[in-house]
């Protein structure tokens, strides 16, 4: 009888054995500050070169200063660029295949959240922008990245979504539907680019940034922290890790996927 055992043996050395980054142009988008600013960093501690883009140039200009100043050795261009604008998304792309010579990591960040309360009050052009911001810019920037190269040379997509994408808040629903019709997005991509270019989505929870920062104020912050089996809320960093794992050679087998980064809040079962 075969030794079934020893027939189904993977060699360790045919595993994908690093996460380093080098060699490998990113672009981060919403990356002035919080979130975005965290992922380019971590990106460039691993060897990435890194464009970093958000709408306002100073913020953009000092986020990229912080990088340099966390990371000597990083290679970032600030590009100012408004994610709803296609000529912006193409130029930001550009400018990452101009830095790092091609494009092979592309991290859609940029969020908005501009309602708050029960949809039947939405008013309906701020719903749509709110899906144009976290939805369809994203596509753009995919479609920007493809044609630029990726879809030759491979790559990873990481879309930054949310816990609201994956249950009701009866909070923030508009922001919720448009996260989750990112996390939908997100595997139609994975099943259409495989398998030279992974796609995959990230779902953070409350985490500490401006963004979040009318939630977690004063007592908020304990009373959202002893929700969550870990008892704290998430660190950007939190987030940026996670990023830069699903972007390195060592989630070569993953797309398709959506990874909560939530402190272990979605196994509350609760709201």
């Amino acid at each position: 009888m075969a030794d079934v055992t020893q027939s189904t043996t993977i060699p360790q050395s045919s595993f994908p054995q690093t996460s380093d980054l080098t060699g490998r142009s990113a672009l981060v988008t919403g990356a002035s500050r919080g979130i975005g600013e965290a992922i380019a960093t971590e990106l460039a501690r691993r060897g990435a070169s890194v464009v970093i883009t958000s709408r306002k140039a100073e913020p953009l200009s000092e986020a990229a200063e912080r990088i340099r100043e966390a990371v000597p050795s990083a290679a970032v261009t600030a590009f100012a660029a408004n994610t709803g604008d296609a000529d912006d998304r193409a130029g930001a792309v550009a400018a990452a295949v101009e830095q790092g010579g091609g494009i092979h990591i592309l991290v859609n960040n940029t969020g908005i959240a501009p309602l708050a309360g029960p949809l039947m009050d939405a008013d309906l052009d701020a719903y749509r922008k709110t899906f144009d911001t976290n939805v369809v810019a994203a596509l753009g920037f995919v479609q920007e990245a493809y044609r630029a190269g990726m879809k030759d040379t491979g790559g990873a997509v990481v879309n930054i979504s949310s816990v609201a994408g994956l249950r009701s808040t009866g909070v923030i629903a508009a922001y919720g539907t448009s996260k989750a019709a990112l996390i939908r997005l997100t595997a139609e991509l994975a099943w259409e680019l495989g398998p030279n270019i992974r796609v995959n989505a990230i779902a953070p929870a409350i985490v500490r940034t401006k963004f979040a920062s009318g939630l977690i104020a004063g007592e908020n912050e304990a009373r959202a922290a002893a929700a969550y089996p870990m008892k704290r809320i998430g660190e950007p960093e939190d987030v940026a890790r996670a990023v830069a794992f699903l972007a390195s050679d060592e989630a070569a087998w993953i797309t398709g996927e959506t990874l909560a980064v939530d402190g272990g809040t979605l196994a509350t079962g609760g709201a």
